[in-house]
């Protein structure tokens, strides 16, 4: 270092000032990579007032040195860092901020008449400076510290984010992970940023973006403010809709390998956004890309992708639809290259499902194509068995061992396609060689028994919590009942009380007036009972008024009692009978005392058939 500070230094300073522009340019970056190698001393009395004559020649005399300045200022900002004032620490900043925005002045109407009309070159050359100024963002966040982000670098981040050109833009899709990595707890502030660039209209942009996609998201929903499985989605809100058409837009240009990678980076989206999301939005169409696209590799991803979707699922009768969909529509397809992705689509399940799952839902799906007209499906097949039986335990699965030894021997049987049933035999021995896994735990099989039972336990797990959420909603929908009915049965009983003070004021000046109103009280209070009674009672047995005697209370309770014949057949019919399901509890009678009725009389009845049988026989 010592020698560097009295020999290299000083001529590269003379150098700096020397006459050509390279020549400056040259020395300019050889400074710059020196600075490590620099103490404090020369950091602050040499290389820094060069480096201000720089900045400031670059605008009014010298701009051939713009570009190399802007893609240097990072790291000169830095590695100057611990020398600047407060000031000049501010005057560098703005520099930074000038060169960001550097030939948009026109764009964002500040542009004067005094300036005259750029050229193609200078259009190019800014550029390139703004691209470099968006290469160089990371560093000058952490120059200005990320606790200052927005109040300093947001609106440069927004105005590279939005800018014009595309090679700007890219840099700052690249640059986004290590952005959204330094804010760090302050990442929610580029949410918008995300979904501006996922909405970009160059795929080179998305494709930049979507590297780090998996975890720029993670970010976004862990490390923010918002975090926890529930306020998932409101963390950032446009991103469905912006992840979706990206999808779209992906899907209808000819660049195949940016789709592919986009839906195999989709794969991350259980643990961003909760499974009915994925389920309406995502999942069906992936779908429709394995049926639907011409390409394989898009098509083993989208497989590969659903697997996934299918894996995290919380809910079993989507899981259900979507298992036989993949069967019908795949397994048992018309094209044969449907079928060829179910196969394909079975060897993703093995890798991330249980064996026990596979074998509940695919094991005999799969065998059925041993049967397929094309040759190339029962070749794929062959491939596939050996795999097929290792996911067989013994003794649980013996049934399905002898469905495959059965098919294998018609193969070797009925196979006259040559080149198959060559696979056929070599199939064989491998299958012999091999040793099926028991339900014990066996040493030569420990590792591969313990990550399956690992998969089964969390698809257990994934069953429980449905059923517990089921449970939840059954309690809160109950409880939303019972609180629904009290209301009801207050405000019934306010009226009620308003009626009789009104009528017993009304009563109170003249006798005839008051006998007339005690009538109607009555007849009020009847028409309430009986009202109250019918509609206590579930919607079904809602016709019960239509039977005899309706028009009293006693005549009603009469009728009940009583019970007679047409009004039984009325309760036999099937419109009147309570499902057979729980749904008998949501039956509620007005008192004790009806509910007796009702018992006595189906009691009677039944005694009655119960005779008449006996008379019969």
């Amino acid at each position: 270092t010592e020698l560097t500070k009295t020999v290299v230094l000083p001529e590269l300073v003379e150098l700096a000032r020397d006459e050509g522009s390279s020549v400056r340019l040259a020395a300019f970056e050889t400074l710059v990579n020196l600075l490590d190698m620099l103490d404090a001393d020369d950091r602050s009395q040499t290389v820094l007032p060069l480096v201000k004559s720089f900045c400031e020649k670059s605008f009014k005399t010298d701009e051939s040195i713009l570009v190399s300045l802007s893609f240097h200022l990072g790291k000169l900002c830095n590695g100057l860092y611990g020398i600047f004032t407060p000031e000049q620490h501010l005057r560098f900043l703005e520099f930074y901020k000038k060169l960001s925005t550097l030939g948009l002045q026109q764009e964002n109407g500040h542009n004067d008449n005094q300036l005259q009309l750029q050229t193609l070159e200078q259009e190019k050359k800014y550029i390139s400076v703004r691209k470099n100024c968006a290469y160089n963002f990371p560093a000058m966040i952490v120059f200005v510290d990320p606790k200052n982000f927005h109040l300093e670098l947001y609106s440069i981040f927004f105005c590279l984010c939005h800018d014009p050109e595309v090679p700007v833009r890219y840099t700052m899709a690249i640059s986004f992970y290590e952005v959204a990595k330094l804010l760090n707890s302050g990442v929610y502030t580029i949410h918008k940023e995300l979904v501006t660039l996922l909405q970009d209209e160059s795929l080179e942009v998305l494709d930049a973006l979507v590297g780090h996609l998996p975890e720029i998201l993670e970010l976004m929903t862990n490390g923010g403010e918002n975090s926890g499985s529930e306020s998932k989605l409101l963390s950032i809100p446009d991103l469905i809709p912006a992840l979706t058409a990206a999808e779209q837009r992906a899907a209808t240009s000819l660049k195949w390998r940016i789709h592919e990678k986009l839906l195999q980076k989709y794969a991350c989206l259980p643990h961003i956004i909760s499974s009915d999301q994925i389920y309406y939005r995502f999942l069906h169409r992936m779908l429709t890309i394995i049926l639907t696209n011409n390409v394989l590799p898009v098509q083993k991803a989208a497989a590969r992708t659903l697997c996934i979707y299918l894996r995290y699922n919380r809910k079993q009768e989507q899981r259900h639809e979507v298992i036989q969909k993949l069967i019908e529509q795949l397994g048992q397809g018309k094209s044969y290259w449907n079928r060829l992705r179910f196969l394909d689509t079975c060897e993703f399940i093995m890798e991330l499902f249980s064996k026990s799952f596979f074998c509940k839902y695919f094991f005999l799906p799969v065998l059925e194509l041993t049967h397929d007209p094309v040759a190339n499906v029962r070749m794929k097949l062959c491939y596939l068995l050996p795999k097929v039986k290792s996911t067989l335990k013994i003794p649980t699965d013996k049934h399905l061992l002898q469905q495959l030894e059965l098919c294998i021997r018609k193969l070797l049987c009925q196979e006259k396609d040559k080149d198959v049933l060559t696979i056929v035999k070599r199939t064989v021995l491998e299958l012999d060689r091999m040793e099926i896994s028991v339900d014990a735990f066996q040493k030569r099989f420990y590792e591969n028994d313990l990550l399956d039972q690992e998969k089964e336990r969390q698809e257990h797990l994934l069953l429980e919590m449905e059923q517990l959420e089921k449970e939840k909603q059954q309690n809160e929908g109950r409880s939303t009942n019972i609180n629904d009915k009290m209301f009801e049965k207050k405000r019934r009983d306010s009226k009620t009380s308003s009626v009789l003070t009104k009528s017993i004021t009304l009563s109170v000046p003249g006798s005839s007036s008051g006998t007339s109103a005690s009538k109607e009280d009555k007849k009020s209070k009847l028409v309430r009972s009986q009202s109250f009674s019918t509609q206590a009672l579930h919607p079904k047995y809602n016709n019960i008024d239509k039977c005899p005697n309706k028009s009293s209370a006693t005549g009603y309770t009469s009728s009940v009692s009583g019970m007679g014949k047409s009004c039984m057949l009325s309760f036999s019919d099937d419109s009147f009978q309570t499902p057979p399901t729980g749904n008998s509890g949501n039956a509620t009678f007005p008192s004790s005392s009806s509910r007796n009725l009702f018992n006595s009389a189906d009691q009677k009845n039944n005694g009655n058939k119960e005779s008449q049988s006996r008379k019969m026989s």
